[in-house]
């Protein structure tokens, strides 16, 4: 080796040396100085940033195991307020916001893997305080909220469909007074209202522009729900005053009631049951699509042929032959447990 080659090897290995020395410096009162460089065991650099008297300053620059850049931390106030920026593996931005002694402080934005801003929450000291937006992926508006000391509170609008929308208020996390919801045509779906985040009072539902549910609500328990029977001429019933749905074809619903009336709904059965609910009907036999209230079951009986028959306490002009889930219902007394309804 030339005395010149030698001379640049050894050059090269002192400065190495400096600069190794002039790392991860601790000072005689324990804190760090200067530039300091983070490895895991694998030797694989964490990150690397500055240190005057044991507060970071400047940029710190964190990274994933193959040395892509994960985050970079800018500091504004050394050891204190940095802005913020994280990245994923492919380099692609998902954050910004602030730091504030380690806590999430004002705007702070997400992005998604196209670059586009999908939400934007506001931070005080690392709780949720201010406005916060959450976009759809074409940018449009998705829902809009303010903030309180990481609750809910003021008003609410979230994005239903193309047009439609909820809307309603939050006072420290639960809703409060009228809520509605609006669909693509700007009709009316639902509205109600709410107290200290429990249903209260009035609660309706529509299809087109007839109420289809009308519903009465005291903190949060129901009442009442009266759905909407299409006859000829349209009327509501209570699904406390029915005892059993029987479907009659395609578009015809007969409907039996405790005081031994009944109806017939001219609309498809599927129409009928979803305004019902289930909270206090279950299916007597799958096959016929018969619906009873389980309020109104009192047990399995026999009819003059040996066949199992649901016996009622409200009886009807109908034999209902129950399914071997419906027996099982039955026989475990399932019937018997209390449902999500008061009784009246």
């Amino acid at each position: 080796m030339s005395k010149k080659a030698l001379s640049i090897l050894l050059c090269t290995a002192l400065l190495a040396g400096f600069t190794s020395q002039a790392q991860n410096i601790i000072d005689k009162q324990g804190r760090r100085q200067g530039h300091w460089i983070k490895t895991d065991k694998d030797g694989s650099k964490i990150y690397e940033g500055d240190f005057v008297n044991g507060l970071e300053t400047g940029t710190f620059t964190y990274y994933y195991h193959d040395g892509t850049v994960r985050m970079k931390n800018t500091y504004i106030i050394d050891g204190q307020l940095c802005s913020h920026e994280a990245y994923d593996d492919k380099g692609r931005i998902v954050a910004t916001g602030y730091y504030n002694k380690h806590n999430r402080d004002s705007v702070w934005r997400f992005y998604n893997e196209q670059g586009a801003l999908v939400k934007s929450t506001t931070y005080k000291m690392g709780i949720k305080h201010g406005p916060s937006v959450i976009f759809t992926s074409a940018g449009d508006t998705a829902e809009v909220s303010n903030w309180v000391d990481n609750h809910r509170h003021g008003r609410w609008w979230k994005r239903v469909g193309r047009h439609g929308y909820i809307t309603g208020t939050y006072v420290k996390g639960g809703l409060e007074g009228r809520l509605i919801e609006v669909d693509d045509s700007a009709r009316l779906v639902r509205e109600g209202n709410y107290r200290n985040g429990l249903k209260h009072g009035n609660y309706r539902f529509y299809e087109g522009n007839i109420i289809s549910i009308d519903e009465t609500w005291s903190d949060g328990r129901m009442a009442d729900r009266k759905v909407l029977v299409l006859t000829p001429e349209p009327q509501y019933i209570s699904i406390y005053d029915i005892v059993c749905l029987a479907p009659q074809g395609k578009n015809r619903v007969q409907v039996y009631l405790k005081d031994g009336g009944k109806v017939v709904s001219r609309e498809p059965a599927d129409n009928l049951f979803a305004r019902i609910g289930n909270e206090l009907f279950a299916t007597a036999n799958r096959k016929n699509r018969v619906l009873v209230s389980m309020r109104c079951v009192e047990g399995i009986g026999k009819d003059p042929d040996g066949r199992d028959v649901l016996t009622l306490t409200n009886p009807i002009d109908l034999t209902i032959f129950p399914d071997e889930d419906c027996i099982k219902m039955v026989q475990s007394r399932q019937y018997e447990e209390h449902s999500p309804l008061d009784e009246q």
